[in-house]
């Protein structure tokens, strides 16, 4: 993570306003919906574009959950069908 040398304060409810220049640069739209995730460690607090289908292709039907991220099980078989294509013989 880096800083972005911004620094905003929290209104009386409780939201905070993202620069436009930040939100052009990272792409993020009016009424996008962002994903909250908080650390673990520490107090740090991310926001990521919510994106509710599988992370490869987008499409919504078919989904799993695999290690935190959605994945159609069709693209699921595709990527271990992919790796096992790329390991050497013999190893």
């Amino acid at each position: 993570m880096k800083s972005t040398g911004m620094i905003r304060k929290i209104d009386d409810l409780g939201r905070i306003v993202l620069p436009i220049e930040l939100r052009a640069v990272l792409g993020i739209k009016t009424k996008d919906p962002l994903e909250i995730f908080v650390g673990e460690e520490d107090a740090t607090i991310i926001l990521v574009p919510y994106r509710p289908g599988c992370i490869f292709c987008g499409r919504m039907e078919g989904l799993v959950e695999l290690r935190g991220k959605k994945i159609r099980r069709e693209c699921v078989g595709e990527a271990k069908t992919e790796r096992t294509m790329e390991e050497p013989y013999g190893e």
